[in-house]
């Protein structure tokens, strides 16, 4: 089937995680400025949905049920179900695929929509480049935003670094609700996200504690702290619930769509390399990140290296730890080494107009 020069259904690829969804986004601006009457899709892992779905350039997400088709191994009479649902939501249903996850997963979904152009990273990991029918070479050593707005541009699309993130009106009514509930409505409030994947990207505990009291102290926020957590996350975030002031602390239990609209009105966000940071980045909140293993030149923050914390003489030490950290998830020695005072200092320099 001959490619068309001008695509009428363009399907993006990125299911997960939540941070690298976030920071996905400015693939829409591009595809729309390029193809403005061209349906665009986006399939993502259905429990990150929220995070794109009332994005203006996008036509529909396409919720892949990753938890539930991943239990395959174990019951193979998912198998047929999964058939099912690829001849419904993908097969032959687009022009142009574009992977920009660049795994084995996301590959196998390329491939699987039998779609004329399918387009990837000619140096993509687990095998995933065999899936397609245009690669790229792509350098690998670039911020992984920049990355994938190159594999748009080897398809001679120009590039928007367009970042912002959309929070649907119902969860910014929820939020409302919940402001008005705990007497916050019309206070700055600052977020607090402690947690990580791994324990190694995350700063200690007792370290956000001794902010967050700062916060609390200070007057450039409310006296209360919403701390970013989920439930399975509950005992991670304890020892700085113990630590604050009775009442001071908020721990929300929120959807994605609803975390989105807290973040995008926080009068500054203090956090790990995780989901909230690519986030609040969306909204251009103030954030202070705190980097150990991960690099942020590759993951960190895009075009925000104003809001970088990482341990000292980075540049020569910390670059040979950061080699195999995905085998010490547990070992925070490298990360540990971010001084309270050199986040606060930065705290304070974020929450300055």
């Amino acid at each position: 089937m001959p490619t068309p020069a001008t695509p009428r259904r363009i399907l993006i690829i990125r299911p997960s995680a939540l941070g690298d969804v976030a920071r996905t986004v400015p693939a829409l601006p591009t595809l729309r400025r390029a193809f403005p009457d061209a349906q665009i899709d986006w399939l993502v892992q259905d429990t990150f949905a929220d995070a794109i779905r009332h994005h203006p350039d996008l036509n529909a997400p396409v919720p892949f049920p990753r938890k539930r088709f991943g239990r395959v191994r174990k019951n193979p009479l998912l198998a047929a179900e999964i058939s099912r649902w690829v001849t419904s939501h993908l097969k032959n249903q687009y022009d142009w695929v574009i992977d920009l996850q660049g795994l084995l997963r996301s590959g196998l979904l390329t491939w699987a929509t039998k779609a004329p152009a399918r387009i990837g990273f000619a140096n993509a990991k687990e095998y995933a480049w065999l899936a397609y029918n245009r690669r790229h070479n792509i350098d690998p050593s670039m911020h992984t935003v920049d990355r994938m707005l190159a594999l748009l541009a080897a398809e001679n699309l120009e590039p928007d670094h367009d970042m912002q993130l959309y929070a649907g009106l119902d969860d910014h009514a929820w939020l409302d609700d919940w402001l008005e509930q705990h007497n916050l409505t019309n206070q700055p409030y600052a977020c607090i996200a402690p947690t990580a994947r791994w324990l190694c990207k995350c700063w200690p505990i007792d370290r956000f504690a001794n902010i967050a009291n700062r916060l609390i102290q200070s007057n450039a926020v409310a006296p209360r702290i919403v701390v970013l957590a989920s439930p399975t996350e509950r005992p991670l975030v304890q020892p700085l619930l113990d630590q604050l002031p009775d009442n001071a602390a908020l721990l929300p239990q929120t959807t994605v769509g609803q975390m989105m609209a807290i973040l995008s009105r926080t009068r500054i966000l203090i956090c790990n390399d995780s989901a909230p940071l690519h986030i609040a980045v969306g909204f251009d909140r103030p954030i202070v990140s705190i980097f150990g293993p991960t690099d942020p030149a590759l993951v960190g923050p895009y075009r925000r290296d104003d809001c970088v914390i990482e341990p000292p003489n980075s540049t020569n030490t910390t670059n040979a730890r950061r080699t195999g950290y995905r085998h010490r998830r547990d070992d925070q020695s490298l990360i540990a080494q971010v001084t309270t005072d050199t986040v606060w200092t930065k705290t304070l320099d974020q929450l300055t107009p």
